[in-house]
C-alpha cells in the first residue's frame, strides 16, 4: 500500500518527497495532460533516437565496407597485396553488415502479454493504444497470437501468418476470437498494422503481442520459441479476483530459463471490482503485492525487493479503455469509471505506463542496440587489423620494388657505359684483325704468284695448237691455276684465319654475357655464335676474266737470229738506260753523270759512247737510231757487215761461223715441236697471268680483309642487338616497376584512408553506446 501511495503522489507533484494538493477536477484533467506531453519528453524516444543513429552509422558502415570492398576489387593482380582469405572475409562483410542493416530497420521495441485465459490481455493492450483494436470479452477470445504495429499511412489492415494478403482488420474478430468459427493454430500470428499517427507509442516503434491463455496450450515451448526470445519487456496480465497459478508462473519459469532476466511487469486486473468489499481492500492487495514480489524476486530471481515493487500494479483496463474512448470523445474521463476509487487506479495505469515506457527504452535500445554496435566495433576493427596487414604487406613491397628499381637504374647504366667502352675496344680489335689479314693475304697471295711456273707445270691437259683446242687449253688453265691458287690460299690462310674470327667472336659473345649475366642473353648469344658452317674465305680471283686478253705467240723465231738479237740488244738498252735513269733522278748530287754503269762491261755496246759531254738520255737515242738504220737497210747493212767481216777475218772462217750458225738454226727449228710449243705457251701465260695477277693482289687482299670485318661486325651488331633488346626488356620491366609503385604509393595512401574511415566509425559506435547504452 506504501508503493503504492509514493508512486500516486511522484505521478502528481513530480517527485516523491513533497505532498500533492489536487483536487477533483486536477485528477480528471490530470489524464488528458498526461497524453498531451510532448513526445520528445516520452522515454521511448531515446530508443527512437538511438534507432535512427545507428542506422545512419550502419549506414556510414556499409558505404565504408562497399568502398573497401571496390578497392579490394580493382587493384591490379600484378600487385598482389591482398590474399583470396582476405578477399572472402571482406566481400563477408558485405552481407553481414546488409543483414544487420536489414534487421536494425526491423528492430523495434517489443512487449509480450501472458496470462490465463479472461484475465484482460486484450483489454490491457486497447487501453494502451487508446482503441479497441483486439477482440476482448467474456470467456476465451483470443486463440492466436496478434501482433500490432505501427504503419505509414491512414489505412489499417491485417496480414495473416504465410501470406502477403492484406486483410481487413474487421476479420481480426473473426480469425482471431476464439468464438468465431474460423479458428487459426494456436502458435500462429497474426500481424495488425495501425496507423501511427493515430497511437503515439505505435509512433515510437513498439509492438504489441496478445496471446492466448497459458492455460489452453500445452505447446508453451514453440511460443518461447518463436514469439518470447525477441521480446523486451514481459507483461503478466492477472486476475485480481484470483491469485496466481501454477500455468502463469510455469511458464515465466521457462521464459526466466531461455532468457537471462527478462524484464517482467504485473499487472493486476479487474481491480475495480475491490471497490465491492473496500474493508477488506488493502488487505488483498497487499497479499496480491507480496506474492507478486516473492515470485519476482525468490522464485524467478529477475529483481530486487525494491525493483520487483516497482513492477507490480493494480489497474482495470477496462476502466481505462472506457475513460480513454470518453477523452477522444470531448467528455471527462471519470464517466468511463466502473467502480469508486477510479482516479487512483486511473492513476496506477499511467504509473505502469510511464515505468513500462522507461522500462522497455532502456531494455531495448541495450538488448537491441549493444549487439549490433558491438558487432559493427568488431568488423570495423578487423577490416582495420586486416587492413593493417595488408599496408604492411604493401609497404614491404613498395621497400622491393624500390631496392629493384635502384638496382635495375644502376644496371642500365652500367650496361650501357660498358657498352659503349666495349665498343670502341671491339672496333679497334676488329680494325687491327682487318690490316692483319689484309697483310697476310697480300704477302701469301704474292708468294703463290711467285709460284705460279710450279702451279702452270702441274697442269697436264693435251696441248695442240688448232685454235677450238687452244680455246678449251686456255679454260681449262685459267680453272686450273684459279683452283690452284684459291686452294693453296686456304690451306696457308683459312684454318688460321677462321680460328682466329671465332676466337674474336667467342670474346665478343663472353663480353657481352658478362655485361648482362641472364639466361636468356646467353641463350641469345649461343644461338648466333652457332653457325651451319664455321667461317670461311672467299678468295675471288677470276682467272677467266684476268687472262682472257692473254693472246700466245707460237711462231718460229731462231733465237741467234738478227731480230731476235735486235730485240735482245734493245731489249738491254732500255734496262740499262732506265737504270740509268733511275739512278740519275736519285743522285743526290747536281752533277750530271759521266759514266753509265754499262760501261764496266767491256762488250757492251755503252763503251763506245763517249766519256764526256753527251747524256744517257742522248745516247740512248742515238743506239735507237742505229739499231733502226741498220734495220731498215735490210740487204744493204747485211752486205756492209759481211764484207767487213770477210776482209777481217777471211772467208774460211766466215765460212765456218756460216756453217756452225746454219747447224744451229737446224737444230733450233728440228727441235720446235709441240712439246716446245706447250713449254713456250705456258712461259708466255706464266708472265701474262703474274703480271695480271699482280694487278689485284690488293683488290683480292681488301676483299679477304673486307668478308673478316663484315662477319665481326655482323657478330657484334647481332650481340649489340641482343643487348639493346635486353636493356629495351629492362627499360619496360622498369617501367613496369615505376608504375607498380605508383599503384602501391596509391593503394596505401587509399588504404590508410579506409584506416581511419574505420577508426572513425569505431569512435561513432562508442559515443553511441556512452550516449544511449552505457548512460543507462
Amino acid at each position: 500500500m506504501a508503493a503504492y501511495l509514493n508512486r500516486t503522489i511522484s505521478l502528481v507533484t513530480g517527485n516523491g518527497t513533497s505532498s500533492p494538493t489536487y483536487d477533483a477536477n486536477a485528477l480528471t484533467d490530470s489524464p488528458r495532460n498526461l497524453h498531451n506531453t510532448s513526445i520528445e519528453n516520452s522515454p521511448l524516444q531515446v530508443f527512437v533516437r538511438a534507432k535512427k543513429r545507428i542506422n545512419d552509422i550502419f549506414v556510414e558502415i556499409e558505404e565504408y565496407v562497399v568502398e573497401t570492398v571496390r578497392f579490394i576489387d580493382d587493384h591490379p593482380a600484378e600487385v598482389k597485396i591482398v590474399d583470396v582469405e582476405e578477399s572472402q572475409q571482406f566481400h563477408s562483410y558485405v552481407q553481414k553488415v546488409s543483414g544487420i542493416r536489414s534487421v536494425l530497420s526491423r528492430d523495434h521495441m517489443k512487449v509480450a502479454f501472458f496470462g490465463r485465459t479472461s484475465n484482460g490481455k486484450s483489454s490491457v493492450i486497447n487501453a494502451m493504444l487508446r482503441e479497441k483494436i483486439l477482440p476482448s470479452g467474456i470467456g476465451h477470445t483470443t486463440n492466436c497470437f496478434c501482433q500490432v504495429e505501427g504503419v505509414d499511412g491512414k489505412e489499417a489492415y491485417l496480414i495473416k501468418e504465410d501470406s502477403d494478403e492484406k486483410l481487413n482488420v474487421i476479420n481480426i474478430r473473426q480469425l482471431a476470437n476464439a468464438l468465431c468459427q474460423e479458428k487459426l493454430n494456436e502458435s500462429s500470428l497474426v500481424r495488425i498494422f495501425w496507423p501511427r499517427e493515430q497511437c503515439s507509442l505505435l509512433r515510437d516503434d513498439v509492438v504489441f503481442v496478445d496471446s492466448p491463455g497459458v492455460d489452453v496450450s500445452p505447446n508453451l515451448d514453440d511460443w518461447i520459441d518463436n514469439h518470447c526470445l525477441n521480446a523486451d519487456v514481459f507483461v503478466l496480465v492477472l486476475n485480481a479476483e484470483s491469485t496466481m497459478t501454477l500455468a502463469e508462473k510455469s511458464f515465466f519459469h521457462e521464459v526466466s530459463k531461455r532468457l537471462s532476466k527478462p524484464n517482467i511487469f504485473v499487472l493486476n486486473n479487474r481491480w475495480d471490482a475491490s471497490a465491492c468489499e473496500p474493508e477488506f481492500q488493502d488487505s488483498v492487495k497487499a497479499q496480491h503485492q507480496e506474492r507478486c514480489v516473492d515470485f519476482l524476486v525468490k522464485e524467478l530471481k529477475v529483481n530486487t525487493v525494491k525493483e520487483a515493487e516497482e513492477r507490480v500494479f493494480f489497474v482495470s483496463a477496462r476502466e481505462t479503455l472506457q475513460a480513454r474512448i470518453q477523452e477522444a470523445a470531448g467528455q471527462p474521463a471519470h464517466t468511463g469509471a466502473l467502480a469508486e476509487g477510479f482516479q487512483n487506479r486511473y492513476f496506477e495505469f499511467q504509473d505502469f505506463e510511464r515505468k513500462f515506457e522507461e522500462c522497455i527504452s532502456k531494455s531495448a535500445v541495450k538488448t537491441k542496440f549493444e549487439q549490433h554496435s558491438s558487432r559493427g566495433k568488431s568488423i570495423a576493427r578487423d577490416m582495420r587489423l586486416m587492413l593493417d596487414g595488408i599496408y604492411e604487406r604493401a609497404g614491404v613491397i613498395r621497400n622491393q620494388k624500390m631496392e629493384q628499381k635502384k638496382l635495375l637504374i644502376d644496371r642500365i647504366a652500367i650496361t650501357e657505359q660498358h657498352l659503349m667502352t666495349l665498343t670502341r675496344e671491339m672496333k679497334l680489335k676488329i680494325h687491327n684483325m682487318v690490316e692483319e689479314v689484309e697483310q697476310k693475304v697480300c704477302k701469301t697471295l704474292n708468294e703463290e704468284i711467285w709460284r705460279l711456273g710450279v702451279l702452270v707445270d702441274e697442269f697436264n691437259l693435251p696441248f695442240h695448237t688448232e685454235p677450238l683446242v687452244m680455246n678449251v687449253y686456255k679454260k681449262e688453265i685459267n680453272a686450273h691455276v684459279e683452283t690452284g691458287l684459291g686452294s693453296n690460299l686456304r690451306s696457308k690462310l683459312s684454318t688460321a684465319l677462321a680460328m682466329n674470327v671465332e676466337n674474336a667472336q667467342r670474346e665478343m659473345t663472353d663480353r657481352m654475357n658478362a655485361l648482362l649475366p641472364n639466361e636468356k642473353v646467353a641463350h641469345q648469344t649461343k644461338q648466333i655464335l652457332t653457325r651451319p658452317q664455321p667461317f670461311e674465305m672467299f678468295y675471288t680471283l677470276n682467272c677467266q676474266n684476268l687472262c682472257a686478253d692473254f693472246q700466245e705467240d707460237l711462231d718460229f723465231r731462231f733465237s741467234w737470229g738478227i731480230t731476235a738479237m735486235i730485240q735482245r740488244f734493245t731489249g738491254r738498252a732500255k734496262k740499262h738506260t732506265k737504270g740509268a735513269i733511275i739512278n740519275h733522278h736519285n743522285s743526290n748530287s747536281n752533277v750530271p753523270q759521266l759514266f753509265s754503269p754499262m760501261a764496266e762491261e767491256p762488250n757492251s755496246p755503252m763503251c763506245l759512247m763517249p766519256q764526256a759531254g753527251i747524256t744517257p738520255e742522248q745516247w740512248s737515242l742515238i743506239s735507237r737510231f742505229a739499231v733502226a738504220s741498220i734495220g731498215s737497210q735490210g740487204t744493204v747493212g747485211g752486205l756492209l757487215v759481211g764484207g767487213l767481216l770477210l776482209k777481217v777475218v777471211g772467208w774460211r772462217v766466215l765460212v765456218g761461223i756460216g756453217a756452225l750458225y746454219g747447224c744451229v738454226y737446224f737444230y733450233e727449228r728440228l727441235s720446235w715441236t709441240n712439246t716446245a710449243k706447250e713449254r713456250q705457251f705456258k712461259s708466255q701465260y706464266v708472265q701474262h697471268a703474274t703480271r695480271k695477277l699482280k694487278m689485284i693482289v690488293d683488290l683480292t687482299s681488301a676483299n679477304c680483309s673486307h668478308q673478316v670485318q663484315q662477319e665481326l661486325s655482323s657478330t657484334f651488331a647481332r650481340l649489340c642487338r641482343v643487348i639493346d633488346g635486353a636493356t629495351t626488356d629492362m627499360n619496360e620491366e622498369l617501367k613496369q616497376i615505376e608504375s607498380s609503385l605508383t599503384v602501391l604509393e596509391s593503394n596505401q595512401k587509399r588504404i590508410k584512408m579506409l584506416k581511419n574511415k574505420a577508426n572513425y566509425i569505431t569512435n561513432e559506435l562508442e559515443v553511441f553506446e556512452k550516449n544511449y547504452i552505457k548512460s543507462n
